[in-house]
């Protein structure tokens, strides 16, 4: 037996008839990871021996079962687990053994009992969209593991898709919970800024940052957000909301809602096969009695210059804490504090991160703080002033998550056209601070699958996940399975 097939109502049913247990669903999932990991390369750290501990002492509980009950979990690796390494994929932290502390997102799930069963890959400290950029190992697609799952949460991603565990969380900086959510053929969101506490997240670009669940189906995604979204009171930018019940917007009804198509989200750029999946998925819409117009989001094409400059500016700033001088790996046999610094940072960091920082500490240096850094965050008013133009008229925004389908292992140099139609894409949506999903809408000719996006306005989850879940009910590609060999598939 297999967590493929399984929804979370369907596994609370299995318990609540006493036909499964909580040891025998983290039987399941250790038994694909055995058959699927080498294959995936999903995880750094996995977490059996306490995660069976607590499957007993769940099954050996009189105690009132919480709302995720023995549901097996994967957590990016850039969220704080206590007693747990936590090492944002880079060698820096490969010795940070015990953060002390659970991420408050963590926090939440573990206080609804749900079960950890490891640490998942990703792009160092967040930096990429292949999961390539990781010091440990290179995750594959599930679906074609001569392909990316996508990045940062390409871990994230793929044990999801490949069945080892239920869900997932991921952090989204500008796509990545979205994109390896298309790249893998799950669902992946990304809620507005301040809905999840940030407290726990290693920060790659704070103003940006947000974390999300990856997940099967869009119910089971609605499930998780209504859990781990929230007030916190040790995240300063934390939003003070009250957090509705997001499953009960899932009516699978979307008559008369008001559907905005951004002319940039379909130009050159987006394939052929993306494009006619987008515009499959728009007259599904108009068939369940929605409106389709389009409209122009101008600012758009500047998004991905914007977001580069704000993100490597903020990353320079978060990073500079990594100096091998309180946590981390220190530089041995140097000579002077300068000197350890230097190298501890030299040996740590990736390429892809030392990159990021000296683009970041040029943008905010004398001179060019103005030329730059203000100039992008300019754009960034500019481009939430033109949603905000559209929200009043329009209840989502539609395009696809990425312009093309997962790259191939190693396919580094896509072309400038594609590179700046994909942050076209995703990146508005973390500059503007709205939340935004994908789910499967279509696989290419290849067997990959693709992604369509909804957005919505601030704090309005509950109307995007009304509109997935409409599009999920009324198609079946969300239960299509990646063809990976194991007697679970």
């Amino acid at each position: 037996m297999s967590l493929f097939g399984f929804t979370i109502k369907e596994l609370e049913e299995k318990l609540h008839k006493k036909e499964m247990s909580a040891t025998d669903i983290v039987d399941m999932s250790f038994h694909r990871i055995g058959e699927v990991e080498e294959k995936v390369n999903a995880f750094i750290t996995l977490n059996e021996e306490n995660a069976r501990a607590k499957a007993k002492e769940l099954d050996e509980s009189s105690n009132e079962r919480k709302s995720l009950y023995a549901l097996p979990v994967g957590i990016k690796d850039n969220l704080v687990t206590k007693g747990l390494r936590t090492t944002c994929a880079s060698q820096f932290l490969k010795n940070f053994e015990d953060p002390l502390y659970d991420a408050t997102s963590v926090e939440k799930l573990n206080a609804e009992q749900s079960i950890m069963i490891g640490k998942l890959n990703m792009d160092e400290f967040a930096m990429g969209s292949t999961t390539e950029h990781s010091s440990y190992k290179q995750t594959r697609n599930p679906w074609n593991t001569n392909h990316v799952p996508g990045g940062s949460s390409g871990g994230s991603a793929a044990a999801v898709a490949a069945g080892e565990v239920l869900f997932s969380l991921g952090s989204d900086t500008g796509g990545s919970i979205r994109q390896p959510a298309a790249f893998s053929g799950i669902v992946g969101m990304k809620p507005t800024y301040g809905l999840v506490s940030r407290y726990g997240l290693v920060a790659f670009a704070p103003s940006l940052d947000q974390i999300g669940p990856m997940t099967h189906t869009v119910e089971d995604n609605a499930r998780i957000l209504e859990t781990i979204a929230g007030y916190d009171k040790h995240d300063s930018t934390s939003a003070n909301k009250s957090i509705p019940s997001y499953s009960d917007s899932l009516t699978n009804d979307v008559q008369g809602l008001k559907i905005a198509v951004p002319e940039e989200y379909l130009g050159d750029g987006v394939t052929p096969e993306i494009k006619e999946s987008v515009m499959n998925a728009l007259k599904m819409y108009e068939l369940l009695g929605a409106t389709v117009e389009k409209v122009s989001l101008p600012h758009s094409r500047y998004a991905g210059a914007a977001y580069h400059i704000i993100s490597s500016a903020e990353a320079s700033t978060s990073l500079a804490r990594f100096d091998g001088v309180r946590f981390g790996v220190r530089a041995e046999n140097t000579e002077n504090m300068i000197e350890m610094m230097k190298r501890s940072r030299g040996q740590g960091f990736g390429n892809e991160v030392k990159k990021r920082i000296l683009l970041g500490t040029f943008a905010l240096s004398a001179g060019n703080y103005e030329d730059y850094f203000q100039k992008a965050q300019k754009i960034r008013t500019l481009l939430r002033q033109e949603f905000d133009t559209i929200f009043k008229t329009y209840d989502i925004v539609i395009g696809p998550t990425t312009a093309t389908t997962a790259y191939k292992l190693g396919e580094e140099d896509i072309d400038s056209m594609t590179a700046r139609m994909n942050d076209i894409l995703t990146v508005p949506a973390n500059l503007a601070g709205l939340p935004a999903i994908s789910l499967p809408c279509g696989f290419s000719e290849e067997g990959l699958p693709m992604g369509l996006q909804i957005i919505g306005n601030h704090f309005e989850e509950s109307t995007v996940y009304r509109a997935a879940y409409a599009y999920e009910k009324a198609t079946n590609h969300h239960k299509k399975r990646p063809p990976l060999e194991g007697e679970s598939k």
